[in-house]
């Protein structure tokens, strides 16, 4: 079940009717003479961040509007409007650059967003509750699942075929398989 990684941390949840914003990227170092910065990328979609795009920085979620993008090393190269001295970039260093969530593209189905996973409701195929998804470890082979119960344990689940069986988002729950000896050598660690 292939999961796209949409942001960094933990999402949180927006207020009753405040926009939900997701972090597409953190903005790095000034580069250049134009007030060009370098911004790390945070997305698994940034071809969808174009010159003209409007995006949100920092907590604040100020607006502002990318005048130029262009790929450089790992990251992306951007500029935004009325941004054009190194001086003005500097001031930006190491602030989040955010899109509202509405404007994520759709996924194929049985893709989620990681966002989407965090905090639902982790049971096994035979109804036992095994807590909340509390985080999603992103790994070289798989992602790992992190369901933390009541009591603080964390069960550590690896996000495969045969374990992750199905996800509701609606009702909130996470079907989970427990194949043999898993839950019993995190016990005995």
């Amino acid at each position: 079940m292939p999961v796209r990684q949409a942001k960094a941390g933990t999402p949180g949840s927006p207020s009753s009717g405040e926009p939900f914003y997701l972090a597409v990227g953190t903005l790095r170092r000034p580069h250049g003479v134009h007030g060009d910065l370098l911004m790390e990328v945070h997305t698994a979609f940034p071809e969808r961040i174009q010159p003209g795009a409007q995006v949100f920085l920092g907590e604040a979620y100020s607006p502002i509007t990318l005048e130029r993008v262009r790929p450089h090393n790992d990251g992306l190269l951007v500029g935004f409007k009325h941004v054009d001295t190194p001086e003005a970039a500097g001031k930006l260093r190491n602030i989040l650059v955010s899109v509202p969530a509405k404007d994520r593209p759709a996924l194929a189905e049985g893709e989620y967003y990681h966002h989407q996973l965090v905090g639902l409701r982790v049971e096994t195929d035979t109804g036992t509750s095994l807590g909340l998804l509390a985080e999603i470890m992103v790994t070289g082979a798989n992602d790992v699942y992190v369901v933390t119960d009541e009591a603080g344990h964390e069960l550590l689940l690896p996000a495969i075929e045969p374990v992750i069986l199905s996800v509701d988002l609606a009702a909130g729950i996470l079907k989970v398989h427990l194949l043999p000896g898993l839950l019993e050598s995190q016990e005995n660690e």
